[in-house]
């Protein structure tokens, strides 16, 4: 199956079934940073869009234990880089209708939890097909080392995702049932 293929079908199941309540135990996440000896206290977020895996609970608990919370922006150019968040603060809404920080203090995480449309055993994904991430963490990858932590519903994993060579694999993929390393 091609990639807009694989968009489409687990676009239309995740607009189904994605309103069930289901959460990711972050108890799996401390336990995978302490296992992958992960000491970095800044976190790369996003806002839950499109019936995206709700993540906004785990960036509260990281900002409770003092974690450093940042969210991305959309800039010029499908690019992106990652900004300053606290719970508590407003968000502005961006050209696709994904609401971005205000702030302008921009950092590289340490951790980034990336959303998702489908993944594979081998950790590819499938996005929305705009390389944002990608291109993100090719940029970043030569400033800094940072762990990629793809979340998803368990039903969004398929058979298998083609790649290409600007494709970037996950380090590991959580969802409600597992952990796909």
């Amino acid at each position: 199956m091609k990639k807009s293929q694989i968009r489409k079908s687990i676009l239309n199941k995740r607009k189904k079934l994605a309103n069930r309540n289901i959460s990711i135990n972050f108890k799996k996440i401390l336990t995978i940073l302490k296992t992958k000896n992960i000491n970095g206290k800044i976190i790369g977020g996003y806002y839950p869009f499109n019936n995206e895996l709700d993540c906004f609970e785990i960036l509260k608990t990281f900002e409770k234990k003092k974690y450093l919370i940042t969210l991305p922006k959309i800039k010029k150019n499908f690019q992106m880089n990652f900004f300053d968040w606290k719970s508590d603060e407003p968000l502005t809404i961006n050209k696709f209708g994904i609401p971005e920080p205000i702030s302008n203090k921009f950092r590289y995480p340490d951790i980034i939890l990336v959303p998702l449309v489908a993944f594979d055993k081998d950790l590819n994904r499938v996005g929305y097909g705009g390389g944002f991430y990608d291109r993100y963490i090719q940029k970043i990858k030569r400033k800094k080392k940072f762990i990629l932590i793809g979340l998803a519903y368990s039903f969004q994993k398929v058979k298998k995702i083609p790649v290409n060579k600007h494709d970037v694999k996950l380090n590991l993929i959580l969802t409600e049932k597992n952990i796909v390393k």
